[in-house]
């Protein structure tokens, strides 16, 4: 996506159109909220089939494999859709979340909250088509889109004293620096040196958020992008593992079915015939 920023609404045609087009799953290079007011979302993510029926709410942060399919409930279908580069709200709630928890989609009750939500989806989208578009105000009321749906999860138990904890500078950190550097043969010293603090203290503050070293969040962060590999392209199990830093299939097989329960073989099998 070019644009730093962009706002569109799925209704029965759209959703009609979506159903008969090439949907294969992919990812982005953008963040995605999807609020469904209307109709049902079947969503693979987190390398798992979903059915969500509205109203309910979901994110899918850059770079996580997914492949929506917007359907009418009840002869109706009424999402708003809104893309936006990291850079654009850089201190999101929701991208931690999702991106280490497993929760990228969450059903909501019905009431006045999501009223709320579609009027404030409503006025970024008569901003967003003004002939010049002022995108401080779009930040503004992106987030207070995001403050509003915080305000909900948190209704819902959803945001515990984990969340709040995901808000430290230092934790935020150490992720940023992941995601630059995972690739890479880079040990926990690297990171701690890189945060000005010890492997000890690094650790534990990744113990209190996530209850996982830095070593297990860094294999799980290879093993992520190891799945999404097997899925989105044809590279051999060699190329995959050389690629994100094992210099051995065997131990990348290896340390794979450890995660996951499975060989690269096995799992690659398995997306096919659930995404058929």
């Amino acid at each position: 996506m070019e644009e730093i920023f962009k706002i569109f609404k799925i209704n029965i045609a759209e959703s009609d159109k979506i159903q008969r087009s090439v949907n294969e799953p992919h990812y982005h290079d953008f963040e995605e909220l999807i609020i469904g007011k209307e109709g049902r979302l079947e969503h693979f993510i987190d390398f798992q089939s979903h059915l969500i029926d509205a109203p309910f709410i979901s994110f899918v942060t850059r770079g996580k494999v997914h492949r929506a399919k917007p359907l009418p409930k009840d002869g109706k279908c009424d999402m708003w859709v809104l893309r936006f580069k990291s850079e654009f709200v850089a201190e999101s709630a929701f991208q931690l979340y999702a991106s280490f928890h497993e929760n990228a989609n969450v059903e909501m009750p019905e009431h006045n909250c999501f009223g709320r939500l579609a009027t404030i989806c409503e006025i970024i989208y008569d901003e967003y088509q003004q002939e010049r578009p002022d995108l401080a105000v779009i930040r503004q009321l992106l987030s207070a889109l995001f403050t509003i749906i915080e305000s909900e999860r948190r209704k819902l138990n959803l945001n515990n004293e984990e969340s709040k904890k995901i808000q430290g500078s230092t934790f935020r950190n150490f992720l940023r620096l992941l995601e630059e550097y995972y690739k890479q043969p880079k040990d926990v010293h690297f990171y701690a040196e890189k945060l000005f603090m010890t492997v000890r203290n690094l650790n534990n503050i990744c113990q209190n958020i996530l209850q996982q070293s830095v070593s297990e969040i860094i294999e799980t962060r290879k093993l992520t992008e190891a799945k999404n590999l097997l899925i989105t392209t044809d590279k051999t199990i060699s190329e995959i593992g050389f690629e994100l830093g094992f210099k051995e299939k065997t131990y990348f097989t290896h340390a794979f079915k450890k995660k996951s329960g499975m060989t690269p073989t096995e799992f690659r099998d398995d997306m096919s015939k659930l995404i058929s």
